[in-house]
């Protein structure tokens, strides 16, 4: 019986985990979303802007890795529900923030329960996945990025007309998925034996050795590329909005519709990342999925609206496909430490967010909107390093 529950994929909770996670990334996805809001209501700065991003990604970011290895040791069933919590209180106090020290507590608070979330809900998605694990990875991540395509154009349509206060609505979303983490606690309490050492079964075998000078090269290597990802990542979705009123003139609203198609560009590629990594080889994917943006992204500063929005699209499809397949190439080279691979890399995903945003509002400030993009057109040709990655070839024992 546990041979055959091993080896099954559980999709109940895999599509449990991943509407948690839309939950909490829609949460998340307010916070960009309300950008041009809080500027004109406390007359922020662009390196303002960039500093709350940082505090929401710094806080979502720095604890991951630390849950991660914690939790490997210890594992923490109903930590999940404490972090969507910790969540709501952060949203409640975002709602009646009366400063701006008062918005970096409170993201910083919706940060902290974000740190808690991941890295356990990205170890229930590997338990669940009956060594699909990509699939089960693309799964989980696809929730994350309809959340977070779901803030702008919920934004737009309650933030933007209706105020700051109207944040308060967004509370439920923090309920509801605290009743569903309950519940995913108690399977996740029933089946530890999915993820612990003696649970053979589950823990990828590598064809190929690879050595530990090697391994650490490797990860290197995939936190650059991280880098790479997320750096232009927060261009787009801290300041995407900002380049088209800029550019084109659009309203905040127009704005927000633009960024929101992006967003869900991003989460229809995240699907197909891990699937398709599954089959033929999460380096090639990798591969694709950050050098095969560039050219697409050193066109979009100098197009019109229309292809503008056409090439956000297609850059956010080919880009989602990469964390899938990275946190799984990751997983691999380091079989047996899934939380805190998964701690370290959503930590890195998040810790990358916010300081590219804060760097790049800051040069926003002392040069423009435009030059930004223009600058970070160039990130991805770092995916030429996806070279130096050894091939991993692997099968479940």
């Amino acid at each position: 019986m546990t041979t055959k529950l091993t080896e099954g994929t559980i999709f109940s909770i895999l599509l449990t985990i991943s509407l948690c996670h839309l939950l909490n990334d829609t949460i998340q996805s307010l916070i960009p979303s309300i950008y041009p809001i809080v500027k004109n209501s406390f007359h922020l700065s662009f390196t303002q802007i960039g500093l709350i991003t940082l505090t929401f990604q710094l806080a979502a970011s720095l604890l991951q890795p630390f849950v991660g290895l914690y939790t490997d040791r210890k594992p923490q069933p109903f930590s999940l529900a404490t972090g969507m919590a910790i969540t709501l209180g952060g949203l409640v106090l975002l709602s009646t923030a009366a400063s701006y020290p008062m918005i970096l507590i409170s993201v910083a608070m919706i940060g902290i329960g974000s740190s808690v979330f991941h890295p356990e809900a990205s170890k229930v998605a590997y338990m669940a996945s009956g060594g699909r694990r990509g699939l089960a990875q693309s799964i989980f991540q696809v929730g994350g990025n309809v959340g977070s395509s779901l803030g702008p154009i919920l934004a737009a349509l309650i933030i933007v007309p209706f105020g700051q206060l109207s944040i308060l609505w967004f509370s439920l979303l923090a309920m509801l998925a605290i009743v569903l983490l309950i519940n995913v606690g108690r399977w996740y309490q029933q089946n530890i034996h999915r993820i612990k050492a003696k649970g053979k079964s589950i823990h990828a075998v590598r064809s190929v050795p690879v050595s530990k000078q090697r391994i650490l090269f490797s990860i290197l290597i995939l936190v650059v590329l991280i880098f790479s990802k997320y750096f232009y990542l927060a261009s787009m979705v801290s300041y995407f909005t900002f380049y088209l009123i800029d550019k084109f003139h659009l309203s905040v609203q127009s704005s927000q519709l633009h960024l929101f198609i992006f967003l869900f560009a991003v989460a229809a590629g995240t699907f197909f990342g891990g699937p398709i990594g599954d089959r033929f080889g999460r380096k090639y994917v990798i591969w694709f999925s950050i050098l095969g943006a560039a050219p697409f992204t050193l066109l979009l500063p100098h197009v019109s609206l229309f292809w503008t929005s056409v090439l956000s699209v297609i850059i956010g499809f080919i880009l989602a496909s990469a964390f899938s397949a990275i946190l799984v190439y990751a997983q691999e080279l380091l079989p047996g430490k899934v939380g805190l691979v998964s701690g370290l890399f959503f930590g890195l995903a998040f810790g990358m967010g916010g300081i590219g945003s804060a760097l790049l509002g800051n040069l926003a400030d002392y040069t423009s909107i435009n030059f930004v993009f223009q600058v970070c057109a160039f990130l991805p040709l770092i995916g030429l390093l996806t070279a130096f990655l050894p091939n991993l070839h692997t099968r479940d024992a």
